[in-house]
């Protein structure tokens, strides 16, 4: 819904009260800050009364200001260039402390986290990934590092793990060209969204393979493309976004799939033990 939120708001205009007009023209000229402040402060900025701020967002087609606001907040993540990312949230730091503000925030963006997520899809993606034929993982960008890690260890479980990396759209779809229902892609992009990622989404699935999406929100370019759809909070932390809630995410992809793996994890495990005392992989004299 938040694609064309601002459009949304333009096109109803007319239609508004004198203090709705008011936050709308609030919203279509300053969304970065809207999309932070409360519906007291909103109301108290524009001059009108917080309960006509709930039934503007209500109007819109939201369940309320929180609804409405998240979906701001997942337009403005998307909308704004990297430095206006870093104005915007330093903003929001001021003169705090910048170590307990920003471990407090990964905190409380796990615990949303926790709220918002669909146990029912974490358990049906863990399914599709055991039974899968293949297992496809993308990610670019910043996200690339929350994909190779997931990599990194699917791959010490399963044998049939792809993980796409390219520098081009065109790399990426040579890559994809075998992909075929039995198959599963792990999709992972967090704002601002990767159209390759997007794009791989979209051919995987015309091509009948599931599609197991790590994003942000249902609001995510992603969302309508994937069956089973796993969300955690990625709020703002300066130009960057933070992605200790996805990590969390994918920690507890690769925990469930361990204990349904045990057996196979067990042997795989003591062999490359093996191997890397074989080839003194790891420092041994501080152990």
């Amino acid at each position: 819904m938040n694609s064309d939120l601002l459009k949304r708001i333009e096109e109803r205009m007319p239609t508004f009260s004198k203090g709705q007009k008011r936050i709308a023209t609030f919203i279509l000229e300053q969304y970065e800050k809207a999309a932070y402040i409360t519906a007291s402060k909103l109301s108290e900025i524009v001059g009108v009364s917080e309960s006509t701020v709930v039934r503007f967002a209500i109007e819109l087609g939201f369940d309320g200001y929180p609804d409405f606001q998240s979906s701001l907040q997942a337009l403005m993540r998307n909308r704004l260039t990297s430095f206006q990312r870093m104005e915007v949230t330093n903003q929001l730091l001021g003169n705090a402390n910048i170590l307990e503000k920003v471990l407090l925030s990964d905190a409380e963006r796990i615990r949303k986290t926790i709220e918002q997520t669909n146990q029912a899809f974490f358990k049906e993606a863990i399914e599709k990934i055991i039974g899968a034929d293949n297992i496809y993982i993308v990610g670019v960008r910043s996200s690339s590092y929350l994909a190779g890690f997931l990599n990194y260890y699917l791959r010490m479980i399963f044998d049939r793990v792809k993980f796409l990396q390219s520098t081009s759209g065109s790399e990426l779809f040579e890559q994809l060209l075998e992909i075929h229902p039995g198959d599963v892609m792990i999709a992972v992009s967090f704002p601002r969204y990767s159209k390759r990622v997007i794009n791989a989404a979209e051919y995987a699935k015309t091509k009948g393979a599931n599609v197991i999406a790590l994003t942000d929100s249902t609001h995510s370019p992603l969302s309508p493309l994937a069956d089973q759809l796993l969300t955690a909070q990625s709020d703002m932390a300066s130009f960057v976004d933070s992605l200790v809630a996805p990590m969390s995410i994918i920690n507890a992809m690769i925990v469930a799939l361990s204990q349904r793996k045990q057996t196979e994890l067990d042997r795989r495990l003591r062999e490359l033990e093996d191997i890397w005392d074989r080839y003194d992989v790891y420092d041994k004299k501080n152990t």
